[in-house]
């Protein structure tokens, strides 16, 4: 079980799906994220890999305007939406029951941008979900947007963006990649 760890919605708990291979992001893990990332009262937040939705969940309970949920898995889902439901956050999470491929390429053909996004593939995928993310994240990350990256140690993120910030926790390492003013 994992919990909300701030904002207005602190202590909550969130259920995880027994379908499929959920790993939901530490409490620990989550904290220092939100910590490194500041502030986020208003920003618009995509969250590929969704899971139980804690990352954009959490986004929420501390002033995210609005989450988007990206889950392939239709039965994870079900669980990631009955947990926006249950914290009050219905009208301001969208889930999207789609391959983070498919979601990102429709974002780029609308034009539709993000402050905030977060990416917690499974770890034997990263280097492929890189090599398809970076290409798009111009398009879909604002400028001084901010990819939150979650990936197993020892795999070194290829992208054509700046990496602001690299830290190891435990077994995972988290990276933020922003797009500067100079990245169109």
């Amino acid at each position: 079980m994992i919990r909300i760890i701030g904002g207005s919605r602190r202590g909550h708990r969130l259920r995880v799906s027994s379908a499929g291979v959920v790993r939901p992001t530490g409490d620990r893990v989550r904290e220092a994220i939100f910590d490194v990332l500041g502030p986020i009262e208003g920003l618009a937040v995509l969250d590929l890999f969704a899971g139980s939705g804690a990352m954009g969940l959490e986004a929420l309970s501390r002033g995210a305007r609005m989450a988007t949920f990206v889950e392939g898995d239709s039965r994870v889902l079900g669980v990631l939406r009955d947990n926006a439901r249950a914290l009050g956050f219905g009208a301001t999470a969208e889930a999207l029951n789609t391959d983070y491929q498919d979601a990102l390429s429709t974002f780029a053909a609308l034009g539709r941008s993000f402050d905030l996004l977060f990416a917690d593939p499974p770890y034997r995928m990263l280097s492929q979900v890189m090599g398809v993310l970076d290409p798009y994240l111009p398009r879909v990350l604002r400028v001084d947007g901010v990819a939150v990256i979650e990936g197993p140690l020892g795999v070194a993120l290829d992208t054509a963006l700046d990496i602001v910030f690299e830290r190891r926790y435990g077994n995972t390492m988290v990276t933020m990649i922003t797009k500067g003013r100079g990245h169109r």
